[in-house]
């Protein structure tokens, strides 16, 4: 960040000391952001405003647009008599003049200040008899022309505003905007196997960002694709849902002149202002760690309607983390591969990564990805390198188009040291990357060669199959007094003493009916020899029907089973319990889980890694499941030697005996 955009943004920031009394901390942003919009529009206009206002009042046609556009050079005008400079001259009137000023507009840059609800702010400023004195703050001491402020630097200082008020209001600026080079890093791979094709004349391709925030990424891929070839054509499409960074991004893209009309506001699951549009490229980073309850049913709705004829076919991630519900909307909107394909680039958290067990909607979703040949590259980045978050995070390329070499296989890239670290942190960011990182990294990528960096995988490296491995049941019985008494605390047993009934005699008569068949039941089992440990489920059950039907009472199969159950007691010597069918039954106590590579035989590997420890466990085949998760980190793991045992605890002797010393010192001299 330069001295010049350091020094504004410091000045702009400086303004909510105005406020201070008059508005909360949270309430800053509101202020300052539509005036820094604004100011910055003026500035914009400044060298043609008198042009503006002769063809105004001279052209005859209904449409002046077409005309005022091209005297301003961008896609806005304003045909207002003032100006910001004019402004400052009535105090008296500035509330009034301000808003007829801003109604001087052309309908799409009104549109944009509107969304800030500026009306309403320069009503409560005047009221604070604040107005004047913010407003001459921008006039007189802050320029925001385009000559002395580029496009590129005004994203930044919108940026850093944006993350202040977020901090100020505990909100997440995240949420709002990526680090500048990590976007260029994104926007460098992303365009990487196409350099030559984007430097040939007439390039032309379309970008797209669901969660644009300000618009950085936009910016950033028009951009690099201008530094490579200044008449390429990037047309740009975004949606953004907060109100006011949308209008950033709106206004942004207005001044620019690129594809302002293709940005949108609204939530890009549950309105799709884009629903039929593909595009060439796509870039985004997804809130991280945001539930979807509040869209939960309409993208249930969606999923069980369409299926993969809609954009969540796949599976649904858990309800508090919907990041990945941005790359399946993307995904649907790739171009197919006759028709040139895409490429997309996506920020997310670790959980993506792993989070969700085999048959999830996270595995699933992962299953799908990569089965389909679509993911082709993840970089894990270094921590503390986002505004507000420390933890590590990570790029994901998916493509419908790899190259020849890169088919049926993944590239990870372990990035985390590439950085320096920052002299002054901004929120939780403590970390950058340099140009020469991003060039380093880039190239890593695109040499797609294993090395200390970088590791190449089979698609279904990743792929497991996950085997439930059971135990067989064993259990002893006996009718001793102690296992007796765990009988009434079985529910089904308790339940013959409970009446349906309504009426308060038919409740009593039922009830006390139950309380005699639980008497006669216990009276039955007591018959029988309290002595004698059953280790055969099968025998003791035949001894105890002949006790109940010698005692003439008929139980029925629920409380047969909770009987059962109270009797008895775990007992690895004894017989193994099976069904009718004459299989064993399993011991849920003893269940257990094995995630087997899809590369191994799960056969060969139940002999090998289980039943030498466990020779009665098998395999129940109806509850496997493939599931698919990217151990990142493990693949890049590096043992460090922590030392010598022996010579670590003879310091550590060598430490307590110096301690002893100094506290045999101080006690002597009190």
């Amino acid at each position: 960040m330069s001295i010049n955009i350091s020094e504004k943004s410091n000045f702009i920031w400086k303004i909510a000391d105005l406020l201070r009394g008059d508005y909360k901390q949270s309430e800053y942003g509101e202020v300052i952001l539509p005036f820094t919009v604004l100011c910055r529009l003026d500035s914009v206009l400044r060298d043609t405003k008198d042009e503006v206002l002769q063809a105004n009042a001279t052209l005859k046609y209904k449409n002046k647009a077409p005309f005022l556009t091209k005297i301003t050079g961008y896609k806005f005008y304003n045909t207002s008599d003032f100006t910001f400079e004019k402004l400052k001259n009535d105090a008296g009137n500035i509330a009034d003049n301000l808003i007829d000023y801003i109604k001087g507009f052309s309908e799409n840059a009104r549109t944009i200040l509107e969304s800030f609800d500026i009306y309403s702010q320069i009503s409560r400023l005047d009221k604070a008899n604040l107005l004047y004195l913010v407003f001459l703050k921008f006039v007189d001491d802050i320029d925001l022309h385009p000559d002395n402020v580029s496009n590129q630097e005004m994203g930044y200082i919108f940026e850093e505003l944006i993350r202040r008020f977020s901090e100020m209001s505990n909100e997440t600026a995240g949420e709002h905007f990526t680090p500048r080079e990590v976007i260029r890093l994104m926007v460098s791979i992303l365009f990487d196997p196409d350099m030559a094709k984007i430097c040939e004349p007439g390039f032309m391709a379309k970008l797209y960002d669901p969660a644009a925030g300000t618009g950085g990424m936009l910016s950033a891929g028009i951009e690099y694709a201008t530094e490579q070839n200044d008449r390429a054509i990037i047309e740009v499409y975004g949606q953004e849902l907060n109100e006011k960074t949308y209008a950033i991004c709106k206004s942004d893209t207005m001044i620019k002149g690129k594809g302002y009309e293709n940005i949108h506001l609204g939530n890009s699951f549950t309105e799709d202002k884009l629903p039929h549009e593909q595009f060439h490229y796509m870039l985004c980073n997804p809130p991280f760690g945001v539930e979807w309850k509040k869209y939960e049913k309409f993208i249930r709705d969606e999923a069980e309607d369409l299926g993969y004829k809609g954009r969540f076919g796949a599976g649904l991630p858990r309800v508090s983390d919907g990041s990945l519900l941005f790359l399946q909307h993307m995904i649907s909107k790739m171009l197919p591969p006759e028709e040139g394909g895409t490429r997309i680039a996506i920020v997310f958290n670790g959980s993506p990564l792993f989070t969700g067990d085999a048959g999830s909607g996270e595995s699933e979703i992962r299953r799908w990805i990569i089965e389909q040949g679509w993911l082709e590259t993840i970089i894990a980045l270094p921590d503390q390198l986002f505004y507000n978050t420390g933890i590590l995070t990570y790029i994901w390329i998916v493509t419908n188009r790899k190259s020849g070499v890169r088919q049926g296989k993944i590239q990870l890239i372990d990035g985390t040291s590439f950085c320096d670290r920052m002299r002054k942190p901004l929120g939780e960011k403590r970390k950058m990357l340099t140009e020469e990182h991003i060039k380093e990294l880039t190239n890593i990528y695109g040499n797609f060669v294993p090395g200390e960096y970088c590791k190449i995988f089979d698609e279904c490296d990743f792929a497991y199959w996950k085997v439930t491995v059971e135990r067989p049941l064993r259990l002893n019985f006996q009718t001793s007094e102690e296992r007796i008494a765990r009988i009434s605390e079985q529910t089904a047993f308790a339940n013959l003493a409970k009446s349906r009934k309504r009426k308060p005699e038919e409740i009593a008569k039922e009830v006390e009916a139950g309380e005699k068949q639980q008497a006669e039941i216990l009276a039955a089992i007591r018959t029988m020899d309290a002595t004698v440990l059953y280790k055969n489920r099968a025998e003791f059950s035949k001894q105890l029907h002949k006790a109940l039907k010698k005692a003439g009472v008929a139980v029925k199969a629920p409380v047969l089973k909770a009987i059962l159950t109270a009797l008895s007691e775990k007992d690895e010597t004894a017989d193994i319990c099976v069904d009718k069918s004459g299989n064993p039954e399993p011991d849920t106590d003893l269940r257990d889980t094995e995630q087997i590579p899809v590369k191994e035989d799960i056969v060969e590997y139940i002999k090998r890694e289980v039943l030498p420890y466990a020779p009665d466990a098998w395999v129940d085949e109806s509850k496997t499941k493939k599931g698919y998760e990217i151990p990142f980190t493990r693949h890049f793991y590096k043992y460090i030697e922590i030392g010598n045992a022996e010579q670590t605890l003879h310091d550590i002797e060598a430490f307590g005996r110096r301690i002893q010393a100094y506290i045999t010192k101080l006690f002597g001299e009190v």
